[in-house]
């Protein structure tokens, strides 16, 4: 069993909120318990903000968000119109300001990498997810144990 979204979002700030809540809305709606829900939602959080931060916009002037999900895992993905460098987990001091996304990504995420093709970048992330859809299956999700409630 599986499902994906493709969204299409102006490149503004304003985009991150509603990736959020059209991804919660599909992970609610295909069984999704809400600590998954809770980690792909800031995976893809994560994987945009930095698209808006340091890419640039599609030709369209838009980016591009897209989620699939099957029985174990959602794969979220965030595509731009590239950037000068690649992107890359950080490694801040405390003191920090910023730097820290791409490493909550790496872990929260099961894998993650980038893609290029043509002009566009893809920066994607696999969550393994508990799901109580189809057959009632449960999955327990790595690195850490997770409980639905």
């Amino acid at each position: 069993m599986s499902a994906s979204s493709v969204v299409l979002l102006p490149y503004a700030p304003s985009s991150v909120a509603v990736a959020r809540q059209r991804l919660c809305s599909d992970l609610q709606e295909w069984g999704f318990c809400e600590t998954a829900i809770d980690d792909a939602v800031l995976v893809v959080s994560e994987l945009l903000s930095n698209a808006l931060r340091h890419a640039h916009p599609l030709p369209s002037g838009q980016i591009r968000v897209a989620w699939r999900w099957t029985d174990e895992h959602v794969e979220v993905a965030v595509s731009d119109g590239g950037a000068a460098t690649e992107p890359r987990a950080g490694r801040p001091t405390l003191s920090s300001l910023g730097g820290r996304g791409l490493g909550i990504v790496e872990y929260l995420a099961t894998s993650w990498g980038v893609r290029h093709e043509g002009e566009m970048t893809t920066v994607w992330a696999v969550v393994t997810t508990v799901s109580t859809v189809g057959n009632g299956k449960v999955s327990v999700p790595e690195p850490a144990l997770r409980e639905c409630g």
